[in-house]
């Protein structure tokens, strides 16, 4: 649309500017050999008293015989030439003034009156003189008119862009909007059509706000009544006799996490989409101080390797610590007290973080790790949260699993 306006513009320009200057550049040329053939004239009318009643010998040391930068020359009435022979040669003197015009110039001529015949008085004006100043003065009118075209041009650019900015900036909301950020909003401006349609667009988004809103408590509200009956079931347990408890214990205690987990994904606000952003390497140190706590109470020695400058990452803050949550806590609630643990947060190649969890315990089984990867269903051992937060910041999640131990590797791009 900018590209179009200025186009229009400078071809409207350009035919406005066209049709002024060429009628003026032959203007020019019209006036410059007016003015050159005037003063010829006022020469040759000066020149005519003296030629009609002075001697010839007083003509011949007068102006008519020291021309001045003209060629000036008279034709006696005997034939006779003072000066050079002109255009008139032996042809009968012209009953008037007469003008001819001739590839080298322009000669006037200008019959006198005196005793004895006439006399035929000629001035000739050559191309050079006729056309005097003509070229300088074109130049001069091209130069302006390309210099209003130029000016023209900007300000054609310049409207053009108070007119397509609000339609960019609202396109790029649109994007934001589609890629997932919620909090994108169109400050409206520009012509109202286009203010009305960025109004509109805000609404649009509110909208899908409250409405994701709504459906997350609502999911919440779902999970939260499994509470009721696991509390219930936990009773009936804890009821049963000692080896049969200890036995659904840990199955009810895996299920209540299970459940606790979906309540806190689900009331969790709306994401911030592609303008999220944190330092990784301060949130995965603050995560793990927090898993201190419980890792020395459970004699778990814990290896952190986190860089002291901020490492930008495309994830929030509070995604980034779920997922490092998820990866620390199926650390402690799958593998033997007292087994170590590894954290390390490095650069990544083009930008971004990598953040590897590993441990010193057995191993995954082969379908855990495959359906960490996979794109439905609940590992129950927090893969997907980690895998989500990944893969929503334009990364990938790694997971590597042997009888030495489980490493789990969070790709994460740069912010943009």
């Amino acid at each position: 649309m900018r590209r179009r306006i200025t186009l229009l513009v400078a071809a409207t320009t350009s035919v406005v500017l066209l049709a002024f200057l060429l009628p003026a550049s032959s203007l020019v040329a019209r006036v410059a050999e007016s003015r050159a053939l005037d003063a010829a004239r006022v020469q040759l009318q000066l020149l005519v008293p003296s030629v009609g009643l002075d001697p010839r010998e007083e003509v011949a040391a007068g102006p008519a015989g020291r021309p001045d930068g003209r060629r000036l020359a008279v034709r006696w009435s005997d034939g006779t030439w003072l000066g050079a022979e002109g255009v008139l040669g032996d042809a009968p003197a012209p009953a008037g003034a007469e003008q001819r015009e001739t590839e080298e110039g322009t000669y006037l001529l200008q019959p006198v009156r005196r005793e004895g015949g006439t006399a035929v008085l000629e001035v000739f004006v050559p191309v050079a003189e006729l056309r005097a100043g003509v070229t300088g003065t074109r130049l001069v009118l091209a130069g302006l008119g390309l210099v209003l075209l130029l000016l023209a041009l900007v300000v054609a650019d310049r409207v053009a862009r108070s007119l397509t900015r609000p339609v960019t900036d609202l396109a790029t909301t649109a994007h934001r909007l589609g890629g997932g950020d919620l909090s994108a909003r169109v400050t409206p401006a520009g012509p109202a059509e286009v203010r009305e349609v960025g109004a509109a667009v805000n609404r649009l988004a509110g909208r899908i706000g409250e409405l994701l809103a709504d459906e997350r408590e609502a999911a919440a509200d779902l999970a939260h009544r499994l509470r009721t009956p696991l509390t219930a079931l936990r009773l009936d347990v804890e009821a049963l006799p000692a080896g049969e408890r200890e036995r659904l214990v840990g199955d009810v205690d895996a299920l209540s996490r299970g459940v606790d987990e979906v309540i806190a994904e689900a009331r969790r606000t709306v994401r911030e989409g592609l303008g999220a952003g944190c330092d990784a390497a301060a949130v995965v140190g603050e995560r793990v101080r927090f898993w201190s706590v419980l890792a020395e109470e459970e004699l778990r020695p814990i290896a952190v390797d986190v860089p002291a400058g901020p490492l930008p990452v495309r994830v929030a803050g509070a995604d980034l610590g779920a997922a490092v949550d998820a990866l620390l806590g199926n650390v402690f609630a799958h593998t033997p007290e007292g087994t170590g643990m590894h954290v390390a947060v490095r650069p990544r190649d083009g930008g971004g973080a990598l953040v590897t969890v590993r441990d010193d315990g057995p191993g995954l089984p082969v379908a855990a790790v495959a359906r960490g990867h996979s794109s439905g269903g609940s590992t129950g051992l927090g893969l997907d949260i980690a895998r989500r937060t990944a893969e929503g910041s334009g990364g990938r999640l790694q997971v590597a699993s042997a009888p030495g131990g489980t490493a789990v590797t969070l790709e994460l791009a740069p912010p943009l």
